[in-house]
C-alpha cells in the first residue's frame, strides 16, 4: 500500500503529496490524518508529514515511512484541504491549526505535568499505635500524620497550610519511613482557582423562548441550519446559549462556544462554570500557557469537556460528537486571522456545521452588514429577533456632545462641559462611569513646529505614538521603542510638540480634574500580563472603582450593574480611516459601548463626543437604531459596489527589495489580466498605505468581484508559479474581504 503525504513545510512548492511506502507491521495503524516521520530530500533527513490519501501502485521509486507520530481524522484532513483552496495557502498551514498544542513544528514539546503526593508508607493501625504509645511524642508529627491518614496524595504545601507545619517535618516523617512521596502526572487546569456557586437556570421570556426553540428543533432533526440572533444589549442571547447547551450536553454531545479575544472575559466563563461547573468546560485562548492548552486540547480529544469555550482558533478543537456551533458578537473583526492561513472562523465554522448537520447559531447587537442582508434578503439565515431587555431594562439614553462648539466657546480640554458634569454627579452618587478611547499610550505623534518633521519608526514607515508612564516612543506595528526626542533632529529646534490623546492621557486627565476619584485603565499595555484582564474587571467591579479607562476590551460582554454613564471620548478615531467598513464599525463599536450603561436597576446614559455629529452611523447609535444605519449603509454598499453585493480581494507583496516586490506585483497583475475574468475587476498595483512595516516593503493589487471556483483555481496557480520560482525573502498572499486595507 502506498500512502500519499504531504511534507509539513510552509514552503509553497511542497504544496503537494509525495509517495512513500507503508511498511507491513504498520499497515493497521495508518489511516487519512496519521501524522508520520518519513525520509525526505537527498540527505534522507525525516520529517513530519501528514497522510492525506492512499494508492496501491505508484510510478517512482519510493522510501518507506519510518515513524508514525499523532493523529487527526478524516473529517480534519478534508477540511484543511478546503481551507487551502479558499484561503490560498499550502495544507501544512491549516493542518498545524488542528494538531495538538506542543506538538507542532518548531513548538516546545510538552511534557506531563507532574506533581509530588505525600502517602503513608506505614500501615494507620500501627501508626496510631505509636502514637497512642508515646513512640511519636512531637506534636507537630501527630498533626502531619493524622492530616496524611485523611488526606491522602495531598502535596507538601498543602500539609504545610493545613497543619501549620514547616516541610522539615514532612522530610522528617519520609526519613523515618512514616511517609513517602509518591509522583503523580495531572492535568493543567486554567479554571483550578474558579469557585463560582451554582446558579438556576432562568425563565425565558417570549421571544427568548420563540428564539430557543427554533434552534431546539434544528438539533432534534440532526439538521444543519444556520441562525442569526439579533438582540439588543442585554436582552439575554447568553441565557438562550446557556439552556441550549444544556439540552445538548444532556444528550452526551458537546457544544463549541465562540467568543472574541478580547471578549474573552471572566464573566462569560463564571457564567458557564455557575451553571455546568469546571468539569464539563474547556477554555482555549492565547493568554493560556502552552501546556494548559496542551491539556485542555487532550480533555476535548478524550471527551472529558462537553463545553468549548474559546477564541476563533477552538473552532479547530478535536470534538468527537460536536451538537452545536455558537458565535458570540459574530460581527467582530476578530475572527478573521490576520496571518496566513487568513482563515474566517465564521466560514470555517459554517462548513463544520454543514458537514456534521448541526446548527450554527450566530449572534449580535450589531450584525455584522453581510451577515444581515443574508438573512433578510438572501434568506439563506434564519432571523431570530429579541427586541428589548431581558429585565425590562429601558436602553441608555444617549446624547452626542458636537466638539467643535466646545472649542468655540474656549473648552480645549479632553471632557466635554456635560462629560465632566456627569462624571462629577456619578461620583457623588457612588456609580460607576466607563470611558471609551479607541487610542492606546500617550499622544499619537511627536512633531517639530518648525519644520514639521514627524518622529517615525525605522522600521516601519508609520509615526511613534508616546507612552507616557514609560517616557518611550513606541512602534505600534513592530514593537520598536526610542527615548523621547527634545530637540528636532531635522533643524535643531526645541519647539516639539505632543499631538493627539490616548488611554494615558485620558487616565491623568482623570486624575487631575477628579483627584479623589480611583480609576483602573484596560488597553494592550495593561492586559500584558497573564490573567491581568481578569484581574483589572474583577478590581473594577468588586472595590467599585469609580472610572474605567480603556479601548475597545471595555466594548463588549461585561455586565456592571452599577454603571450608569459611558463617555465615548473621541468617536471619530474608526470613522477616519481607509477601509469601506469604517462607519460600520463606528455603529458597532459606539452601540456596545452605549450597552454597558444601564444594565442594573439603575437608568443609564450615554456621552459621545465627536466633530462629526451629523455622520449617520454617529445618528444611528445615538437612537440604537440598527435598521435605520444598516439600510443608510446598505445603500451606500450597493451604489459602491462593496460586500455584500462583491468581495474584495487583495492581492498582497512583501519583502526587503522594493523593486522586487514592485516587479513582481506588476507581473502579476498582467496574469491576472491575461485571464480575462467576467466578475472580478482587477486594479493596477499600488504601494500599501502603510508601505514598509518592520523593514519589508509593501505592494498590493486590489480586485473587486465575485469569488468563485475558476477565480480561486487561477490565483492559487499564480502563487504556486511564483514560488516555484523560488524568489527570495518574498511573501505573497491573497486576503478575501480583509480586516484592514493598511
Amino acid at each position: 500500500m502506498i500512502a500519499e503525504v504531504i511534507i509539513n513545510r510552509t514552503a509553497k512548492k511542497l504544496n503537494r503529496t509525495f509517495d512513500y511506502q507503508i511498511p507491513k507491521k504498520m499497515e493497521e495503524y495508518i489511516y487519512v490524518g496519521t501524522k508520520v516521520l518519513v525520509p525526505f530530500g537527498r540527505a534522507k533527513k525525516l520529517e513530519e508529514g501528514f497522510v492525506v490519501g492512499f494508492k496501491e501502485n505508484t510510478e517512482y521509486e519510493v522510501k518507506e515511512i519510518a515513524k508514525i507520530e499523532e493523529n487527526l481524522t478524516e473529517k480534519q484532513i478534508e477540511l484543511a484541504k478546503w481551507m487551502s483552496k479558499k484561503y490560498y495557502c499550502n495544507v501544512t498551514d491549516c493542518i498545524k491549526l488542528m494538531q495538538t498544542p506542543g506538538t507542532r513544528t518548531k513548538e516546545n514539546k510538552i511534557k506531563d505535568k507532574t506533581i509530588n503526593s505525600v502517602y503513608l508508607k506505614k500501615e494507620v493501625e500501627e501508626i496510631e499505635y505509636e502514637i497512642q504509645s508515646g513512640m511519636i511524642k512531637s506534636e507537630k508529627h501527630q498533626r502531619v500524620l493524622n492530616f496524611v491518614k485523611n488526606n491522602e496524595g495531598a502535596t507538601i504545601p498543602e500539609i504545610e497550610s493545613f497543619t501549620d507545619c514547616s516541610r522539615a517535618i514532612v522530610n522528617t516523617l519520609i526519613k523515618n519511613g512514616y511517609l513517602e512521596i509518591v509522583e503523580q502526572t495531572v492535568k493543567r487546569d486554567p479554571l483550578a482557582n474558579k469557585q463560582i456557586e451554582h446558579i438556576e437556570k432562568l425563565i425565558l421570556n417570549d421571544e427568548q423562548l420563540q428564539a430557543y426553540n427554533s434552534v431546539r428543533q434544528a438539533i432534534k432533526e440532526n439538521r444543519f441550519e444556520e441562525f442569526l440572533l439579533f438582540g439588543v444589549t442585554g436582552s439575554g442571547k447568553t441565557e438562550i446559549y446557556l439552556q441550549l447547551i444544556d439540552d445538548i450536553v444532556k444528550e452526551d454531545k458537546a457544544a463549541i462556544m465562540l467568543v472574541p479575544e478580547i471578549s474573552l472575559t471572566p464573566q462569560m466563563i463564571e457564567r458557564f462554570i455557575a451553571r455546568f461547573g469546571k468539569e464539563q468546560i474547556a477554555v482555549l485562548h492565547s493568554k493560556l500557557s502552552i501546556g494548559e492548552r496542551h491539556d485542555e486540547w487532550e480533555r476535548i480529544r478524550e471527551n472529558k469537556a462537553k463545553i468549548i469555550i474559546g477564541a476563533r482558533s477552538a473552532i479547530f478543537a478535536p470534538i468527537p460528537n460536536l451538537g452545536l456551533i455558537i458565535i458570540d458578537e459574530e460581527h467582530d473583526s476578530s475572527y478573521k486571522s490576520e496571518s496566513n492561513p487568513r482563515y474566517d472562523a465564521k466560514e470555517v465554522a459554517l462548513q463544520i456545521a454543514q458537514d456534521n448537520k448541526i446548527p450554527l447559531l450566530l449572534g449580535s447587537a450589531t450584525p455584522d452588514i453581510s451577515t444581515y442582508y443574508n438573512a433578510t434578503e438572501k434568506k439563506n439565515i434564519t432571523l431570530l429577533e429579541l427586541t428589548k431587555r431581558a429585565n425590562n431594562a429601558q436602553l441608555p439614553k444617549v446624547e452626542i456632545v458636537d466638539l467643535k462648539q466646545e472649542l468655540a466657546t474656549g473648552n480645549r480640554s479632553m471632557l466635554s462641559r456635560e462629560l465632566y458634569k456627569d462624571i462629577e454627579e456619578n461620583l457623588k452618587n457612588k456609580q460607576q462611569t466607563i470611558l471609551f478611547l479607541n487610542r492606546r499610550g500617550f499622544s499619537t505623534f511627536i512633531m517639530c513646529r518648525e519644520c514639521g518633521y514627524t518622529v517615525k519608526c525605522d522600521n516601519c514607515n508609520v509615526s511613534m505614538t508616546y507612552h507616557g508612564y514609560e517616557k518611550k516612543l513606541k512602534c505600534h506595528y513592530c514593537g520598536a521603542e526610542k527615548p523621547v526626542v527634545t530637540k528636532c533632529p531635522e533643524c535643531g529646534s526645541e519647539k516639539i510638540r505632543y499631538f493627539g490623546t490616548g488611554t494615558q492621557k485620558l487616565e491623568q486627565e482623570i486624575i487631575k480634574q477628579f483627584p479623589g476619584s480611583t480609576t483602573i485603565r484596560m488597553d494592550v499595555d495593561t492586559v500584558s500580563k497573564k490573567n491581568s484582564h481578569e484581574q483589572i474587571l474583577n478590581k473594577f467591579k468588586n472595590e467599585n472603582i469609580n472610572i474605567l479607562i480603556g479601548t475597545q476590551m471595555v466594548v463588549k460582554g461585561h455586565h456592571f450593574p452599577n454603571v450608569t454613564l459611558v463617555g465615548v471620548v473621541a468617536a471619530d478615531s474608526s470613522l477616519n480611516i481607509d477601509d469601506y467598513r469604517a462607519t460600520e464599525r463606528t455603529f458597532q463599536i459606539l452601540t456596545q459601548v452605549a450597552g454597558r450603561a444601564g444594565r442594573g436597576e439603575l437608568p443609564g446614559k450615554v456621552i459621545i463626543q465627536t466633530y462629526n455629529p451629523e455622520n449617520f452611523s454617529i445618528q444611528a447609535a445615538q437612537k440604537q437604531d440598527y435598521l435605520e444605519f444598516y439600510e443608510t449603509e446598505l445603500a451606500l454598499r450597493k451604489q459602491l459596489k462593496y460586500p455584500p453585493f462583491c468581495d474584495i480581494i487583495v492581492m498582497k507583496f512583501e519583502g526587503k527589495n522594493e523593486n522586487m516586490i514592485k516587479q513582481l506585483s506588476l507581473e502579476s497583475y498582467n496574469f491576472l489580466c491575461a485571464k480575462k475574468f467576467e466578475c472580478v475587476q482587477v486594479f493596477r498595483p499600488t504601494p500599501a498605505p502603510i508601505d514598509k512595516i518592520q523593514n519589508r516593503f509593501r505592494w498590493r493589487i486590489i480586485m473587486k468581484g465575485i469569488v468563485d471556483s475558476n477565480f480561486n483555481g487561477v490565483c492559487n496557480d499564480l502563487l504556486s508559479q511564483i514560488y516555484m520560482r523560488d524568489v527570495k525573502d518574498v511573501r505573497v498572499s491573497f486576503d478575501v474581504n480583509p480586516n484592514n486595507m493598511v
